[in-house]
C-alpha cells in the first residue's frame, strides 16, 4: 500500500483496462469508462498524432500508472522523443504489478517496455529505446522549474475539483513559458476555469470531442 495514498484500490474500467481509485479524494487515475481508451483519445490521437514534428520533447503532468508513457512509446512512428514526466508520489511496486495494461495493449514489447518505464530511476535520464529517452522527475508540480522547452504537453493531473492547486493560472503560466512556438497541450478537462487559465497564459484554446464518458476536452496551442 502506498503510505501517501492509503487505501488505493485497483479497479477495472469499462474497456477492461485497469484504473486506480483514491478514496481520500474520491478520484480515479483513469476514466472508469475506459482507461486505455481515454489515454489514446486525449493524449495520443489528439496530441502525439496531431503534432507534425518527428522530434519531440514531451512533458507529462502526472506519471501515475505509466499508461501515457507506454502508449507514447509504442506509438512512435519515425519519432525521436525526450519524455519528461512529473510525479510527486510514485506508485508502489505491489500496485504496479497488478495493472493489466501490458496484457491488453497489442504490441510485442509492451510488457518489457512497461517494466522498463517503471524501473527507470527517478531524477535521472534513462534510454528506454534509441528513439525514446525518459526523465522521471519526482517533484510537486507547484515546485516544478523546468529548464527544457517542450513541443507537446500531456496535462493529466487529478481533476480540478479534487486538486485545484494543480490547475491554477500560475501552473499554466509556468508550463506555457516552457512550450515552444507551435507546441500543443492536451487535457481531458473542459472546465471553464481551466480554459480561462490557459488563455491567460497565452495559449490558443479549442474544444474538441472528449473520450468515452466526456462530451468535450481541451487542446491548446502556443502562439
Amino acid at each position: 500500500m502506498n503510505k501517501k495514498f492509503p487505501g488505493v484500490i485497483l479497479k477495472t474500467s469499462e474497456d477492461g483496462s485497469s484504473t486506480l481509485y483514491r478514496p481520500d479524494i474520491e478520484e480515479h487515475y483513469h476514466s472508469i469508462h475506459g482507461a486505455i481508451q481515454e489515454s489514446m483519445h486525449v493524449f495520443i490521437n489528439a496530441g502525439l498524432k496531431h503534432h507534425p514534428a518527428k522530434q519531440l520533447n514531451i512533458l507529462e503532468v502526472g506519471f501515475g500508472t505509466g499508461l501515457n508513457a507506454l502508449l507514447t512509446l509504442i506509438n512512435i512512428r519515425n519519432h525521436k522523443i525526450y519524455y519528461h514526466t512529473v510525479e510527486k508520489y510514485p506508485l508502489p511496486v505491489e500496485l504496479v504489478s497488478k495493472i493489466n495494461h501490458p496484457e491488453l495493449i497489442q504490441h510485442a514489447n509492451t510488457k518489457a517496455y512497461f517494466e522498463q518505464l517503471h524501473k527507470a530511476p527517478w531524477n535521472s535520464i534513462a534510454e528506454i529505446t534509441p528513439e525514446f529517452t525518459l526523465y522521471k522527475e519526482k517533484t510537486d508540480l507547484t515546485s516544478f522549474q523546468p529548464n527544457t522547452k517542450f513541443d507537446l504537453v500531456y496535462f493529466d493531473a487529478f481533476a480540478p475539483d479534487k486538486q485545484p492547486k494543480l490547475w491554477e493560472p500560475e501552473i499554466f503560466n509556468t508550463i506555457s513559458a516552457t512550450m515552444n512556438t507551435g507546441a500543443i497541450l492536451t487535457t481531458y478537462s473542459a472546465k471553464g476555469s481551466v480554459k480561462r487559465a490557459m488563455q491567460n497564459a497565452g495559449l490558443i484554446i479549442e474544444k474538441i470531442p472528449g473520450p468515452p464518458g466526456k462530451r468535450e476536452m481541451l487542446r491548446a496551442f502556443k502562439k
